[in-house]
């Protein structure tokens, strides 16, 4: 008998990477709200899941040798429901290896750099008292810019992003990448990327990832939210 995955959860970017996932490996699971905005990430119980008070995290009871294990940060999270299920991971070592080549692309410089961006465009203007930067904002706007044209270059010549197979590493961006317009990007002289996000953004495991808990985006972007957020 296979038992749900308990998936800790936020309707965010990193949240969607795991629970696009899971409906795209068709895993049954069960979700736990860890509402980002009001700090129940801090919360001594989810700390034993997630040591580094970020989610999402996932507990699959049906862990290696049939025992439970949790798993915390969004990429590992997605190896290992990779290696679990067999899929979205290639077919060879080559194609394993550009899966992790632009899985850790996506962790160590979209995601960081598009969360700044984030920040630093939308969310820090409006705290108290304001912080409005320029050369924050024009910094990780072009980056972002730079990122994304990395990737504009790479989808010229593959359909996906680790070659001609969808995997966890597109799975891993286009969260992200979905949000560009609050990034100040443009798709008019990415005409590859904007071809990818709509091919991805049309797969039914990616729309039902992206709408768990819709509802509930924006509960975070008030000023008391973000001084939870960053004040730690």
């Amino acid at each position: 008998m296979t038992h749900p995955i308990d998936l800790y959860f936020w309707p965010t970017p990193n949240g969607w990477k795991v629970s696009i996932a899971l409906e795209e490996m068709g895993l049954p699971y069960q979700t736990h709200l860890i509402n980002i905005g009001k700090g129940d990430q801090f919360a001594p119980e989810f700390l034993k899941i997630s040591p580094n008070n970020r989610m999402p995290a996932i507990v699959d009871p049906d862990g290696p040798d049939g025992a439970p294990i949790s798993v915390f940060e969004s990429g590992a999270i997605l190896m290992y429901l990779a290696r679990k299920t067999g899929r979205f991971y290639g077919s060879t070592e080559r194609d394993r290896i550009a899966v992790e080549e632009w899985l850790m692309w996506q962790m160590g410089g979209v995601g960081p750099m598009a969360g700044q961006a984030h920040h630093f465009l939308k969310y820090a203007p409006q705290l108290d008292p304001p912080q409005d930067l320029p050369y924050a904002k024009d910094r990780y706007r072009t980056e972002v810019a730079r990122l994304y044209g990395v990737l504009d270059r790479r989808l010229a010549d593959n359909e996906y992003v680790a070659g001609d197979f969808y995997s966890i590493a597109d799975m891993s961006i286009w969260g992200w990448a979905s949000l560009w317009e609050g990034q100040q990007q443009t798709l008019e002289d990415k005409p590859h990327f904007a071809r990818w996000l709509e091919t991805v953004g049309a797969r039914p495991g990616v729309q039902a990832g992206r709408a768990l808990h819709a509802e509930l985006r924006g509960d975070h972007r008030s000023i008391d939210a973000q001084n939870v957020l960053f004040k730690r």
